[in-house]
């Protein structure tokens, strides 16, 4: 195989996942993964997985209220040079080693949850063998090299590509590719809440798994609804820019632990689990009562649940009528939500440090005019935040902002239609 790629057997086949300029740095990556597989496993025939990174566009922290989200696919991503296990006592042991992290080795036999393995990719694949054990589906033994730039900590969500590869890999190997991508997306949720430990939405799986521009509509949580959207960004003349602004998400959980809160506390006063659950003009019409009750922090923060949900509807639609102009409005409408509404800009804990309200605040004095948004990204209080810019001012944009931030602070993206893959 390394040797078809290098001979340009697979070009055809690596400019549609990585385009044109990217074909040759794609090959380099591709034998290294190869070579680095090798060399723990041995010569053996192999296959290659890809899941791309994804990116929140719309509905920023409403998909734990059971919101509305549109995501996208990103063309960074997971590669994993992957052989079925041998017979014998292989065939029931999954070895993975990603590139810069130790190697795990489960034997699927044992799939009970185990605390030592608590925050830990062990625990993530451990899961999803357990969950496709509970849902019939059939599972066994791979080994794999992982190669990821979807960088951790770049809300491009790295963890989440882990998650669908595994599950991708074993719905290949062993169930002919017949589980569709939202159930693979709600295996690795289920992974990563019952057995990691983190309660996370299912966004950013559905992304990762699906490709391409989706909306995501969580009313019904078991059974989410989603929407694979018909739009070309690379036709649009606009690029996906990441700002990673520096800064750490450490102690940061209980001011995530806040947003769902506050915004359930509305809930409950309507005797509501969550505010999906409540009519807005109830809201409206109580908002006196409830910001005594539950202070003015949790009623701005429902105030924006309710308008990002709208938000996200409407984004959508432009994006099906090729309205990129209003799509981009409501790109910064959002931002101006979550910044004014949602605040989850900066951490009103250490107010010395506000980089992702700084790189707004340049990307918005550079942008004027120029028909651009830019929006926290993801999480928020510390990281990153996207922008769409026109492609003519993308080089312009970086030198301002890397300036600032430092060079490799920004990352120029396109949207991925492709979602989990056999690439080769």
């Amino acid at each position: 195989m390394a040797e078809k790629i290098r001979n340009g057997e697979y070009n055809e086949n690596l400019k549609r996942f990585y385009g044109d300029a990217k074909t040759e740095a794609a090959k380099r990556r591709y034998i290294g993964a190869i070579e680095s597989f090798s060399a723990l496993y041995g010569i053996r025939d192999v296959e290659i997985v890809s899941v791309p990174g994804r990116s929140e566009v719309l509905g920023n922290h409403t998909d734990h209220n059971r919101g509305c989200v549109l995501a996208a696919a990103v063309n960074l991503d997971l590669i994993a040079v992957v052989s079925k296990s041998l017979a014998g006592d292989a065939g029931s042991r999954i070895r993975i080693k990603s590139e810069g992290f130790e190697a795990d080795d489960i034997d699927t036999r044992d799939l009970a949850a185990r605390g030592s393995e608590k925050f830990a990719s062990a625990a993530i694949i451990r899961g999803i063998c357990g969950r496709f054990a509970e849902l019939g589906h059939r599972f066994g033994g791979f080994d794999a090299y992982t190669t990821s730039d979807v960088l951790p900590g770049s809300g491009l969500s790295s963890s989440a590509a882990f998650e669908v590869a595994v599950g991708f890999i074993l719905n290949h190997l062993y169930n002919g590719g017949q589980i569709s991508g939202l159930e693979i997306a709600q295996i690795g949720q289920y992974a990563e809440n019952a057995y990691f430990g983190k309660p996370c939405g299912l966004m950013d799986q559905t992304a990762c798994s699906v490709g391409g521009f989706v909306s995501i509509d969580f009313r019904e949580s078991a059974a989410p609804a989603f929407e694979k959207l018909d739009f070309d960004l690379s036709k649009s003349g606009y690029s996906l820019c990441i700002v990673s602004t520096g800064g750490s998400h450490h102690n940061l959980n209980d001011e995530y632990a806040a947003m769902p809160s506050e915004m359930k506390q509305i809930a409950g006063h309507f005797g509501k689990e969550v505010l999906r659950e409540v009519e807005k003009p109830a809201f409206s019409a109580n908002i006196g009562k409830l910001r005594e009750l539950c202070g003015d922090r949790a009623v701005l923060r429902a105030m924006h649940y309710f308008a990002e949900n709208a938000r996200v509807r409407a984004g959508a639609e432009a994006l099906k009528e090729g309205d990129f102009e209003g799509f981009l409005q409501l790109v910064a409408s959002s931002g101006n939500s979550s910044y004014k509404y949602l605040q989850n800009v900066y951490d009103p804990k250490t107010p010395k440090e506000q980089g992702l309200s700084l790189a707004l605040a340049l990307s918005e004095e550079m942008l004027a005019g120029r028909q651009a948004a830019a929006r926290v990204h993801g999480g928020g209080f510390a990281g990153t935040i996207q922008a769409f810019v026109p492609k003519k001012y993308v080089g312009e944009y970086f030198k301002k902002i890397g300036g600032v931030f430092g060079e490799g602070s920004c990352l120029e993206l396109s949207v991925r239609n492709e979602g989990a893959a056999v690439v080769m």
